[in-house]
């Protein structure tokens, strides 16, 4: 085999471990950005606080507030199947709360979330 051959060898077996590297890179769930809505006796009995902890555990960006109507909005950015689970584990809330509802909107993530906070 000629050294040029050799290469044109050794380059297409790149190609091909370069491919089988990529499918074996294991897939990341898209990122989404659900802004929640929470309603029912959710403010004053540590609804933030709560919602803080459990979004933090699973690894979710965004933040929380208290809204002038007495509901309680997140803004919440991670992968869909996290963000489900969190809010089932909203809608069960922290022992002094009553959640009503929760209502969700969808839209595609935009990244400008670091980590997960309480916004006053």
């Amino acid at each position: 085999m000629t050294p040029q051959r050799r290469c044109e060898s050794i380059r297409s077996l790149d190609k091909h471990c370069s491919l089988f590297e990529s499918m074996a890179k294991p897939i990341e769930p898209p990122t989404l950005r659900a802004k929640l809505l929470v309603k029912g006796k959710v403010q004053g009995v540590g609804y933030r606080a709560y919602a803080t902890r459990v979004a933090s555990q699973r690894g979710l960006c965004g933040g929380v507030r208290n809204l002038d109507d007495g509901r309680v909005e997140l803004e919440i950015e991670g992968p869909k199947d996290q963000i489900l689970i969190l809010i089932n584990d909203l809608k069960i809330g922290p022992p002094a709360s009553r959640v009503a509802a929760v209502e969700v909107e969808w839209n595609p993530a935009t990244g400008r979330f670091s980590d997960f906070q309480i916004w006053y």
